[in-house]
């Protein structure tokens, strides 16, 4: 199969050093991509777990805890481009250091917030975590900038699929202990300790994680093997915050906007992520209010869907690569996962008729399976990108996928408030898959890198 060569022309690689054994340095970079993903979902999902017990210790309703829900997603979606376009002015590990400190900072703040009650802890609360939000926003655009940059196309899905596969390995890692700190210790515990953790995680992010061409580990035949197979090598190419650099070019955006295939991926990833933040949000509060169990034991629940969540993130690029390997197009192989991850995702809505707690469980094991499968819009995203402005377009698509982080968690509070019941609220959810399936059936067209027309 023809790869795009990348920018394997700027590579000043002799034959002596292609002809060595390449390292596979690009692998530990995406190690390290998921355990901080782990973190960062740890703490987007730290208040849903809080929540609880923090409603009935500050005389919270549900509503109140839907605009709580909602914060990080306000600031999240506002701060997208702007943190996009720091990304491609000072490149992707000088802005993550900062955000991976600054947001473990205000979820350990957010741990003293119970001095407040009512009204007043609604604005705090909702404070705290919108500044969370706005740290968090360059995260995954980071993620997928490093991605586009360390992994050739055959290998980049796997790759997404590993780093996207922690928003369900968070719950797997974290749930457990999120729901035993808050039992045993009280809700204020979980932000304290997870605040903590990130920052301990920032010097060794630091340490390891370099752009390629820039990389002490990662020798000439590895550069050489990932442009060679399209990989953007030299993305972040002498991007320090001492020397200038070009300025990404902000109306370059509106090219993206006025794409067919852009916009279909953008609203498809809309969807997935209001799948997805119900998930960490309110399905540990559907397990104890609707399903009568206790907070441990939720915690507890809820890291089975995400074990196979995880599961099926790996599974859709892994296949989706194997697909590119056997000589699939690059369209068929990421479209094949995502639309058999929906269908099976809709069963989610099996749980309205069942009282049994196993059945709930199950259900919603294999629907998370099928959600990770087909979630797949940030390995497009890193098949799409422009070289010229790949932050600020993994930037849009995060702009687009998490404005559902804003409305999802304030129409299931409203949708609770007018029923009483979470029936309403799975078949909610389950119309976003459906929206999933429309949106790369009859939208997006062919999957290629966008090219930015310069003269427009």
């Amino acid at each position: 199969m023809q790869h795009q060569s990348g920018d394997s022309s700027t590579l000043n690689c002799n034959d002596a050093a292609i002809a060595q054994r390449k390292t596979n340095i690009r692998w530990l970079v995406v190690v390290l991509l998921f355990f901080v993903t782990l973190i960062n979902y740890a703490d987007r999902a730290s208040i849903s777990l809080a929540g609880p017990s923090m409603a009935s210790e500050l005389g919270l309703n549900a509503i109140d805890m839907g605009f709580i829900f909602s914060a990080f997603g306000w600031s999240y979606v506002l701060f997208q481009l702007p943190g996009g376009w720091l990304l491609d002015r000072y490149g992707s590990k000088v802005i993550y250091s900062f955000s991976i400190f600054l947001w473990s900072l205000f979820t350990l703040m957010t741990g003293l917030a119970g001095f407040v009650t009512g009204g007043a802890a609604v604005m705090v609360l909702f404070a705290l975590r919108f500044l969370v939000g706005a740290a968090e926003a360059p995260s995954f655009p980071a993620n997928s900038r490093l991605v586009a940059a360390w992994f050739p196309d055959a290998e980049r899905g796997t790759a997404a699929a590993i780093f996207n596969s922690a928003q369900y390995g968070s719950t797997v890692f974290f749930a457990p202990l999120m729901g035993w700190l808050a039992h045993t210790y009280g809700w204020h515990s979980v932000f304290t300790v997870l605040g903590l953790l990130g920052i301990a995680f920032v010097p060794i992010f630091i340490k390891l994680v370099h752009a390629p061409s820039q990389h002490p580990k990662a020798n000439a035949a590895e550069l050489h093997y990932i442009a060679k197979g399209g990989a953007l090598v030299n993305m972040d190419k002498d991007k320090r915050p001492d020397q200038k650099t070009e300025k990404p070019k902000l109306r370059y955006v509106k090219q993206l906007l006025k794409s067919r295939m852009m916009l279909g991926i953008y609203l498809a990833q809309y969807c997935l992520n209001a799948i997805g933040f119900f998930f960490i949000t309110w399905f540990p509060v559907y397990l104890v209010q609707e399903k009568h169990m206790t907070i441990m034991k939720a915690g507890f629940v809820a890291a089975i869907p995400a074990v196979c969540g995880f599961l099926g993130g790996i599974m859709g690029g892994f296949i989706s690569d194997l697909l590119i390997r056997r000589g699939m197009s690059l369209s068929l192989a990421r479209k094949l996962p995502i639309i058999s991850g929906m269908l099976l995702c809709c069963i989610m809505v099996l749980c309205n008729y069942t009282g049994s707690e196993a059945v709930v469980v199950l259900i919603m094991a294999l629907s998370f399976l099928g959600k990770g499968i087909g979630g797949m819009g940030w390995t497009v995203n890193a098949d799409t990108a422009p070289k010229e402005i790949a932050g600020l377009s993994g930037s849009l698509l995060n702009t687009f996928s998490n404005a559902s982080s804003i409305t999802t968690p304030i129409i299931i509070g409203f949708i609770l408030q007018a029923t009483g019941s979470f029936n309403g609220v799975l078949w909610f959810v389950i119309a976003h898959a459906v929206m999933v399936m429309i949106c790369y059936l009859w939208i997006v067209g062919d999957i290629k890198r966008f090219k930015i027309n310069e003269n427009a």
